[in-house]
C-alpha cells in the first residue's frame, strides 16, 4: 500500500475546522504530532500527556495527543489516512493500467507494421532488452509436429552452443510444456536445469494464440532474485502481442505459399492448355498440309500423264507439219497454176494463211506444255510436306514452287496493280532439309508480305508493291534467304510477338497467329537456323531465314555449346544488322573467362589471322558463324551484368 503524509492531510482547512471544532464541543486540548514527535498543529492549551495512535493502512503515522476524548479524533484521522491511502493505490493501479494500454497500443502499433516472423520477434525482443534489466533473450518456434523449438531471434547468449532448448527438457520446455508463465529468481537452483547455467534469473512466458502454444519467449540475467511479477506481467503482454502478430505472420507465409503454387499450377496448366491447343491446331494444320500436300500430288500425277503425252507427241506433230508443209511448197513449184477445182479449194482453206499460221501455233503449244510441265513441277516439290525424311535438295525450287502456287494472288487485280518479284538467286549448293517443311515456311512469310501488300495498297500507301527474294551462301556451310517487301512495316513491340502461338495483328478469319510460330519452329528448331526479322513502320519488313547446309554439323555444334551451359532464353534487343532474333542463348556459368578463351581458341582455329582482323571483318566471321556469334554476345552481355553489379 501507498505511504500516507499526514501533513498533507492536515493541510486541508476543511479538516482543520472540523478538528477545532470537535475540540470546541469536547472541551479538551488536542495536539496532532507525527510519529518522531514533530508536532503539526495545536488546539488549545495542552495539559495532557496521553498519546493516541493515528494508522494508516498498515503502519502508524502519527500521534493525537490529549485527554480521553481525543481517542475520537485519533480514530477519524486514522479512517482518513486509510481513504487517502485507498485513493492513491487506486490512482497507482489506474496509472498501471493506463501505462500498459499505451505500451499495448505501441506494441500493437509496431507489430501489425511487419508479416515477417524473424522480424516481429527481433523487435520484441529490442523493446523488452529496452524496458527490463536482461542479459539474453529468445524467441523459440515449435515446429507442427511439436518435436523441436525453432529460433526466430535471440540477443545475448541464453544457451550454450551445445545445449540448445528442446520441448519437454529444461526449464524453458517444460515452461512450454506446462502451458504457464514462470519467474525463476535462482536458475541455478532449479531442478529442471538443463542448459541455462549462463542465467541466475530467467522469466519464461509461453505464446499462446487460440489454446494453441506456439512457442515461448524468454528473458533472463546473471543475478539472481532479479525479477517481479511487475516483470512478468510486462512479459506476459509482450507475449500476447508477439503471438498475435507470429500467428498472422504464419498465417502469411502459409497463404502467399499457397498462392506461389497455386499460381505456379495456373501458370503450369495455362501453359499444358497452350501446348494442348498449340499441339491441336499444329496437327490440324499439319494434316491439312499432308491432305492438301497428297491432293497436290495426286493432281500433278493425273495432269502429268496426259502432259507428257502431250509433249511428247507435240514434237512429231511439229515435223509432220513441217514436213508437209514443206511437200506442199514442193507442189507449188512443180504445178504452179492448179486446175479450177483444186484452186478454189485452196482458196477457200486460205493455204497460205496456214502455212505462215500452222508454224505459230505449234509453238505456243510448246510454250503452253512447257508451262503446263513447270506448274506439275512445282506442285510436286511443294507437296513433299509430309516427307519425313530430310532430304538434299535446291532450295530455289521450293521458293519457285511457292510462288507458283501464289500466283494468282500476285496478279494485277481491277483495284490494284500487280506484286513485282524481284528474284536474286545466287549459286547455291544443295540443300540438306525437309523441303516440305520449308517450302511451309516460305509460303507463310510470302503470304504475310502479299497480305500487308494488299493492306498497303487498299490504304493508298503504295504504288508499287515489290517483293525481293534475295539468296546467297555465307560460306560452305550455310545460306541465307532475305525475303523484303516495301509494306506498311512494323513496329518493335508487333516484331517481338510475331514468333508467339496464336498471335495475330490480322482480323478475325484471316489468320490463326499459327504461321510465323510453326515457321520459328521448323526454321530453328527443326533445322538449327537462325529466323529474325527487320521492320519500320512505313519502310517495309524483311525475314532473315539462315539455315545450315549440312544440318548434321550444326547438330553438333549444339552439343558442344551446351557442353558449356549455354541455353536459349531471353531475346536480345537488336543485332547490328538491325535485326531482331527469334532467341539468343543467355549463358548461366559464372565462368565467364574460361567460356571467353575457349570461344577465342576455336576462332583462332577457324581463322588464325584473328589478331590482325579489323571489326568489321570479324563481325563477318561472326555471320559466318553464327553459334559463335550467340556464344560470343551472350558472354559479353553476361561480362557487362556482372561489371555494372
Amino acid at each position: 500500500m501507498s505511504v500516507v503524509n499526514l501533513k498533507k492531510i492536515l493541510n486541508k482547512k476543511e479538516l482543520l475546522s472540523l478538528l477545532e471544532d470537535l475540540a470546541c464541543q469536547f472541551n479538551i486540548a488536542i495536539d496532532v504530532e507525527l510519529v518522531d514527535g514533530t508536532k503539526l498543529i495545536s488546539i488549545g492549551e495542552q495539559t495532557s500527556q496521553n498519546r493516541y495512535p493515528i494508522k494508516g493502512s498498515v503502519d502508524i503515522i502519527g500521534w493525537v495527543v490529549g485527554e480521553e476524548q481525543a481517542t475520537l479524533i485519533a480514530t477519524l484521522l486514522s479512517f482518513i489516512a486509510k481513504q487517502e491511502a485507498e485513493k492513491k493505490e487506486l490512482a497507482k493501479e489506474l496509472l498501471e493500467r493506463y501505462q500498459e494500454i499505451d505500451l499495448f497500443e505501441d506494441i500493437s502499433t509496431q507489430l501489425t507494421t511487419s508479416l515477417d516472423r524473424r522480424q516481429i520477434a527481433q523487435l520484441v525482443l529490442q523493446e523488452i532488452s529496452q524496458l527490463i534489466e536482461s542479459s539474453a533473450g529468445i524467441i523459440l518456434l515449435l515446429s507442427p509436429d511439436a518435436a523441436a523449438f525453432e529460433i526466430i531471434a535471440e540477443f545475448g547468449m541464453l544457451f550454450d552452443n551445445d545445449n540448445q532448448p528442446q520441448p519437454s527438457k529444461g526449464i524453458i520446455g517444460h515452461i512450454v510444456q506446462s502451458n504457464r508463465a514462470e519467474i525463476i529468481n535462482n536458475v541455478q537452483a532449479d531442478p529442471r536445469l538443463k542448459g541455462e547455467e549462463n542465467l541466475g534469473a530467467l522469466i519464461c512466458v509461453p505464446l499462446r494464440a487460440k489454446e494453441r502454444v506456439l512457442g515461448a519467449i524468454a528473458i533472463g540475467t546473471s543475478k539472481t532474485d532479479s525479477y517481479t511479477a511487475e516483470h512478468l506481467k510486462l512479459v506476459s503482454i509482450f507475449a500476447s502481442q508477439t503471438a498475435i502478430a507470429i500467428e498472422k505472420a504464419l498465417l502469411f507465409e502459409q497463404s502467399t505459399q499457397a498462392a506461389i503454387q497455386a499460381k505456379a499450377q495456373t501458370t503450369k496448366l495455362q501453359q499444358a492448355l497452350q501446348d494442348l491447343q498449340l499441339a491441336q491446331t499444329q496437327l490440324i494444320q499439319s494434316e491439312k498440309m499432308s491432305s492438301l500436300g497428297q491432293l497436290v500430288a495426286g493432281v500433278a500425277h493425273e495432269i502429268n500423264n496426259p502432259v507428257n503425252f502431250i509433249c511428247g507427241n507435240l514434237k512429231y506433230v511439229a515435223e509432220y507439219a513441217n514436213d508437209l508443209l514443206h511437200l506442199l511448197q514442193d507442189y507449188q513449184k512443180f504445178l504452179p497454176v492448179a486446175p479450177p477445182d483444186l484452186q478454189s479449194e485452196l482458196d477457200a482453206i486460205d493455204v497460205e494463211f496456214i502455212m505462215q499460221d500452222l508454224p505459230k501455233m505449234l509453238d505456243s503449244m510448246k510454250l503452253g506444255s512447257d508451262r503446263i510441265v513447270e506448274i506439275v513441277k512445282s506442285l510436286k516439290n511443294f507437296s513433299r510436306h509430309d516427307e519425313a525424311q530430310m532430304k538434299t535438295v535446291n532450295i530455289h525450287d521450293g521458293i519457285e514452287g511457292t510462288l507458283m502456287i501464289l500466283h494468282h494472288r500476285l496478279k494485277a487485280a481491277t483495284n490494284r496493280p500487280a506484286i513485282e518479284i524481284v528474284k536474286d538467286y545466287a549459286k547455291l549448293p544443295l540443300i540438306e532439309c525437309y523441303p516440305g517443311q520449308l517450302n511451309q515456311v516460305f509460303m507463310n512469310i510470302l503470304a504475310n508480305a502479299i497480305d500487308a501488300l494488299e493492306e498497303g495498297m487498299d490504304n493508298k500507301q503504295i504504288s508499287t508493291p515489290q517483293i525481293c527474294i534475295h539468296t546467297e551462301a555465307i560460306d560452305e556451310h550455310w545460306v541465307v534467304i532475305r525475303i523484303t517487301d516495301n509494306g506498311p512495316g512494323m513496329n518493335e513491340e508487333i516484331i517481338r510477338h510475331i514468333y508467339d502461338p496464336f498471335f495475330t495483328t490480322k482480323d478475325i478469319g484471316k489468320g490463326t497467329g499459327l504461321g510465323m510460330a510453326i515457321s520459328y519452329q521448323i526454321v530453328v528448331d527443326r533445322h538449327g537456323g537462325v529466323l529474325k526479322c527487320h521492320s519500320q513502320p512505313s519502310k517495309g519488313t524483311e525475314f532473315w531465314i539462315q539455315i545450315p547446309v549440312n544440318y548434321s554439323m550444326v547438330a553438333a555444334a549444339e552439343e558442344e555449346i551446351n557442353k558449356i551451359s549455354i541455353s536459349p532464353t531471353s531475346p536480345i534487343d537488336v543485332d547490328v544488322d538491325c535485326f531482331i532474333p527469334s532467341t539468343t542463348p543467355t549463358l548461366k556459368s559464372t565462368d565467364l573467362l574460361i567460356r571467353h578463351t575457349q570461344l577465342i581458341r576455336r576462332l583462332s582455329q577457324q581463322s588464325p589471322d584473328v589478331d590482325d582482323t579489323s571489326p568489321d571483318q570479324i563481325y563477318q566471321m561472326f555471320q559466318r558463324h553464327p553459334i559463335s556469334l550467340k556464344l560470343y554476345a551472350t558472354l559479353l552481355s553476361q561480362y557487362c551484368s556482372v561489371k555494372h553489379f
